[in-house]
């Protein structure tokens, strides 16, 4: 059984897969910037409904951002600890990555979209390829008005950035691009669920120990001053 994890943004949740792919327990809730809180008694309420302990899980798959930097470092903090406590294999997935797996049969390219902040969305486009998502352009941070020109002119566009930015993206689009709205949350925990499935089944594991969140900017945080010299 695989336990799924995303705290990537103001959406977190948590899934339980059974090891042939059925999906037994989700959880998916809008967080108020509560992670640290909220996640571990949401992990084991899941556990709990399921009548299952970490001895009988058979994998985890944690979302890897980009996202905020506090919440991803819970998710992946507690997937990590999880992992190493039980000895679980661990599986990884960007957070565009999942955004965009459910449009992979539209037959459109995929542009995911997320609230980079500073007005600023982050993104990657995707193409079909492998019986599953190629990556196409690596993810990036651009405004949102200025996205049109950084894609094709027949992708779809997706992600939890829509629903801050769809009228500015929609602006610099071309005609024949489409925006999936409603954004529907609950698509991405279950995106990762299934593709951290198929990674686990398939061996395609990451380190604990080498897993690092995917940031595509720095933190805000005030670099300290050099000491002024004392001058006689």
């Amino acid at each position: 059984m695989l336990l799924a994890i995303d705290t990537s943004t103001r959406y977190a949740g948590v899934a339980l897969v059974s090891d042939e792919g059925q999906t037994l327990q989700f959880l998916c809730w809008r967080s108020q910037q509560n992670h640290t809180v909220e996640l571990m008694p949401s992990v084991e309420l899941a556990l709990a409904r399921q009548r299952v302990t970490l001895k009988g899980l058979s994998g985890i798959a944690v979302a890897i951002g980009p996202g905020s930097f506090s919440a991803l470092r819970v998710g992946l903090s507690v997937a990590k600890g999880l992992a190493w406590t039980a000895g679980l294999p661990l599986a990884s997935a960007t957070t565009l990555e999942v955004e965009a797996y459910p449009y992979r049969w539209t037959g459109m390219p995929v542009c995911a979209v997320l609230d980079a902040g500073r007005g600023e969305v982050s993104w990657a486009l995707y193409e079909l390829g492998g019986g599953g998502l190629r990556l196409v352009q690596p993810e990036g941070i651009t405004e949102p008005s200025r996205l049109g020109a950084l894609i094709p002119d027949d992708a779809l566009v997706c992600g939890e950035g829509l629903e801050r930015f769809s009228g500015e993206l929609q602006s610099g689009l071309g005609p024949a691009c489409r925006l999936a709205l409603p954004y529907h949350p609950g698509q991405r925990l279950a995106a990762l669920a299934h593709l951290g499935w198929l990674r686990l089944r398939a061996g395609l594991l990451v380190d604990p120990a080498a897993l690092q969140p995917l940031y595509l900017r720095r933190p805000t945080i005030t670099e300290p001053g050099r000491p002024t010299s004392a001058r006689g």
